[in-house]
């Protein structure tokens, strides 16, 4: 299967601007911006969500992850649970890296017919 098709309609997704990498227990897949919306509520389980990784709230997590993550491997805080627990801050960092190179950086910023 293509990286650039949506994991609920199994359409292309064609620009970035309509992609949403979400994570789910090590997994992460493409989906539309709606049909991620459509899966959310069709979701309804703790352990079956997923959490978006791209766009804002993606952002300032890998933010507060990489500051987080810098204090506890850094410093001598928390001895070494505070190196485990930097070594687990990096985990959305490193799904965030992940999805970028695989799902974002293919697919063009606007669809040719959405440029005008």
């Amino acid at each position: 299967m293509k990286t650039n098709m949506c994991r609920y309609c199994y359409k292309e997704i064609r620009d970035r601007d309509d992609l949403v990498t979400a994570s789910n227990w090590f997994r992460i897949r493409p989906y539309h911006y709606r049909c991620f919306e459509k899966m959310e509520q069709d979701t309804k389980t703790i352990a079956g969500t997923w959490t978006p990784i791209n766009g804002r709230v993606g952002l300032i997590t890998v933010l507060l992850m990489a500051v987080l993550s810098g204090l506890m491997l850094l410093t001598d805080l928390l001895g070494g649970i505070g190196d485990l627990l930097g070594v687990l801050a990096l985990y959305p960092i490193l799904l965030r890296v992940l999805s970028y190179f695989v799902f974002e950086m293919p697919l063009p910023k606007l669809a040719d017919d959405k440029r005008k």
